[in-house]
């Protein structure tokens, strides 16, 4: 499969790190607003050309456009491939609203091309090994989640933070795909949600870069609690924060009949992964049992392009965790419970596939 990516940002560095090991997809093109980004991100990568963003997309040798743009660039990018004929793997959110997100996957069907969202951290040995434990009755049946992410915001580190306090930023759908495609992963889709949401800041100080001091506005929530009511009757909490400093809460936990599950952080591909059982005493590591070791950003991109239509980190998958994130904002600002419209398969699980071998198992 033959990459064309839009976006040379911070996080295309880790993309840009991975794609030597994949062996089924290869870089061809690189383009982003500021042409000096995409000629950095393509230099010294043979075969690889720095386009415009309109090159990029009518170019005939990209069949795949990987969309690392902002939030709320997504669904227009995505739009543009698609109608180019081109597949499209999206970096999360999937959208900004529901409603883009869905016009997207509606314009995909219909010109027949795949649609692939970030994050893939979720096929990482972390929780694709508390995937085999649930799957395995480990903790017996599954009752309850919490998936936590607290921090004082990213403004504090990241030199161009602006799109984190806008719609499509904030915890919730900045960090919250990691955890929820999680929840979804190791407990299926989710029919309804509460929420309730709080920004006490009314604007933010950058802290480093060029920028450092300057003050920019939040238009956004910063601290986003919800209970997420699985279609299998789990009941998930997640509490998604720009305005605290740290937890000592395990970043997920799944809750049985026979014991209690501490997933790592779904930022991560990978973790320990440990259990304490009914009866038992301390918790106790369990051995890696799957997932595709030593793997980073773009193992879903291999998984497009050697499964198709059968990817795990698919845009409906995106897609249903993009109307959770807008529902439990929705429950928040209205004070009613939300059904979920959409539904999606749970993602198979991954066996545990040493690195050297991913396409071989994917």
């Amino acid at each position: 499969m033959k990459i064309g990516m839009i976006g040379c940002g911070v996080i295309s560095q880790q993309y840009l790190k991975s794609f030597d090991q994949l062996p089924d997809v290869e870089l061809v093109a690189v383009a982003d607003l500021d042409p000096a980004r995409a000629a950095a991100a393509a230099e010294g990568r043979e075969g690889v050309r720095a386009l415009t963003v309109d090159e990029l997309i009518a170019d005939s040798e990209v069949d795949t456009v990987l969309n690392l743009t902002i939030p709320a660039a997504h669904a227009d990018v995505d739009l543009r491939a698609i109608a180019a004929g081109k597949n499209v793997y999206s970096e999360k959110p999937f959208a900004v609203t529901t409603e883009e997100g869905a016009e997207v996957l509606v314009a995909a069907q219909a010109a027949g091309v795949l649609v692939g969202s970030a994050p893939d951290t979720v096929l990482g040995t972390g929780t694709q090994t508390a995937r085999t434990a649930i799957d395995d009755g480990v903790i017996g049946i599954p009752t309850a989640a919490t998936a936590i992410m607290v921090c004082p915001g990213h403004e504090r580190w990241h030199p161009q933070p602006d799109f984190y306090y806008v719609p499509g930023g904030g915890p919730l759908l900045d960090m919250g795909p990691y955890y929820i495609h999680a929840l979804v992963t190791l407990l299926g889709p989710v029919s309804s949600v509460i929420g309730a949401a709080s920004r006490p800041h009314a604007e933010r100080t950058i802290g480093s870069g060029p920028r450092a001091g300057e003050k920019i506005p939040v238009s956004t929530d910063t601290h986003v609690t919800g209970v997420l009511v699985h279609e299998s009757g789990v009941l998930s909490t997640l509490v998604m924060s720009f305005d605290a400093v740290a937890t000592s809460a395990h970043p997920i936990e799944v809750h049985g009949t026979e014991g209690t599950l501490a997933v790592p952080d779904p930022n991560h591909f990978s973790g320990e992964v440990s259990v304490r059982r009914l009866g038992g005493e301390g918790w106790e590591a369990l051995p890696v049992s799957g997932g595709y070791e030593d793997s980073g950003r773009g193992v879903g991109l291999q998984d497009m392009a050697v499964r198709g239509p059968e990817l795990r980190a698919s845009g409906e998958l995106g897609q249903h965790v993009l109307e959770v994130m807008n529902a439990v904002l929705e429950s928040a600002h209205g004070g009613t419970r939300i059904e979920i419209a959409s539904s999606v398969a749970r993602p198979e699980a991954v066996p545990l596939t040493a690195n050297d071998a991913a396409a071989a198992a994917l």
